[in-house]
């Protein structure tokens, strides 16, 4: 893998995981005394990650996380929900006996995580429940998309298990999916999915959302 590849991936786990925000200044310097590398392919990775809107050019501050202004978030979620949906069917279709225990195993770890009510741990449990069905698709086209959208998406989507209060729910609802991928109904789990990733849950579902937005992710 060329180094301005390691370093953009670098950037956009940190992206995802919330050490990066929108707004948050990226420091180059700093990334090429980590790197161990020139200025070169520091810039080529960050010139990629900002191709793809996930920085920004600011005059006299240099390159910055991409802010999203409510619309844009919302309709980057739209099209994550569709693919989340597609990628659960193929998993479905196309999970072996092993992946499908790995699951179940996820799954169940999860439930000690929400009785404990870590939200940080949840998160983690989340993303591994959802990225064993993006590797069980065996579409890496498919995982590689989803994983950008959700590294755009990621520090509003941290705010929607607050705002919604999903972490039990999300555990039930994950249980449905797991459900339905382990008696092979790949509709079923499609279906299940769309209703997992959209907002329109909760007592007041998407305009708790919204509300529950810091000002300081949004573009004014």
């Amino acid at each position: 893998m060329k180094i301005s590849e390691k370093i953009r991936q670098h950037i956009e786990d940190e992206i995802r995981a919330g050490v990066l925000l929108p707004g948050d200044v990226i420091d180059e310097h700093d990334l090429a005394r980590r790197f161990e590398a020139s200025r070169t392919p520091v810039r080529e990775a960050l010139i990629q990650l900002e191709a793809q809107n996930m920085l920004i050019s600011q005059p006299r501050q240099g390159m910055v996380v991409a802010k999203m202004d409510v619309k844009q978030l919302l309709a980057i979620w739209e099209l994550l929900v569709e693919m989340e949906a597609v990628c659960a069917k193929l998993a479905c279709e196309r999970m072996t006996p092993e992946e499908r225990e790995q699951l179940a195993q996820i799954h169940a770890d999860g439930q000690k995580i929400v009785d404990a009510d870590d939200i940080d741990g949840w998160r983690k449990a989340n993303h591994a429940f959802h990225d064993a069905l993006y590797l069980g698709s065996r579409n890496p086209y498919l995982r590689q998309e989803i994983l950008r959208l959700r590294a755009r998406t990621g520090a509003y989507l941290r705010h929607a298990f607050s705002a919604l209060g999903r972490l039990q729910s999300s555990q039930e609802q994950h249980a449905k999916i797991l459900d339905a991928i382990q008696k092979r109904d790949a509709a079923r789990a499609h279906a299940l999915m769309l209703e997992h990733i959209s907002l329109d849950q909760g007592a007041r579902g998407l305009t708790d959302f919204i509300i529950n937005l810091p000002s300081s992710l949004l573009n004014s």
